[in-house]
């Protein structure tokens, strides 16, 4: 089992990037006044038909050739489920998926949301070809970061060339804060 969501979060968009996506969203929203936390990743990959989302979320069941059993979507459902929270997969073939989980905040068994700034930055700077769109909320502050604005103000200067890999990191990790305060890791 996984030990953070944000792990959850980099498994879900490995499917994506799996399902020829080039363009991902990532949403997450802490609801304080609801004791909600929600993530949606969604994606303009291949897609899935409704069989496939059901073997999804099969734990005994993976198109992957390297392992058995596929466990991480049965492992983020189980983790929404056990906090009273709820789990979904929408897919259409050739227009993409969207995997949405909701946990209560405030529930003894809901993991720590785990180190999102690095999970985002590990993303972007490994798939260079990709564009994300990150949204982060807690309650009344957001941030919203677009992969597709900086490629318009940076050209062709790829995002894993060191000093735009570590200003995108900076950019995560400072608007994060300046939007949670901390609070949550």
């Amino acid at each position: 089992m996984m030990t953070e969501l944000s792990l959850n979060v980099l498994d879900v968009a490995e499917n994506s990037l799996r399902a020829k996506a080039d363009f991902i969203q990532i949403y997450l929203e802490i609801n304080s006044k609801q004791d909600s936390l929600t993530i949606v990743i969604s994606d303009n990959g291949i897609g899935m038909t409704t069989e496939q989302v059901a073997q999804a979320m099969d734990p005994f069941y993976t198109t992957r050739t390297t392992r058995h059993v596929g466990l991480g979507i049965p492992f983020f459902k189980y983790a929404a489920e056990s906090t009273g929270g709820n789990f979904s997969i929408q897919s259409t073939p050739g227009k993409g998926t969207m995997v949405q989980a909701e946990f209560k905040l405030s529930h003894i068994d809901r993991m720590p949301l785990g180190d999102m700034t690095s999970t985002i930055y590990t993303l972007i700077t490994f798939n260079i070809n990709v564009d994300f769109i990150y949204t982060y909320i807690v309650d009344d502050k957001s941030f919203l970061l677009d992969t597709r604005e900086f490629r318009h103000i940076l050209g062709n200067i790829p995002f894993n060339e060191p000093e735009i890999a570590s200003y995108i990191k900076d950019y995560l990790q400072e608007n994060k804060e300046e939007v949670d305060g901390g609070r949550y890791i």
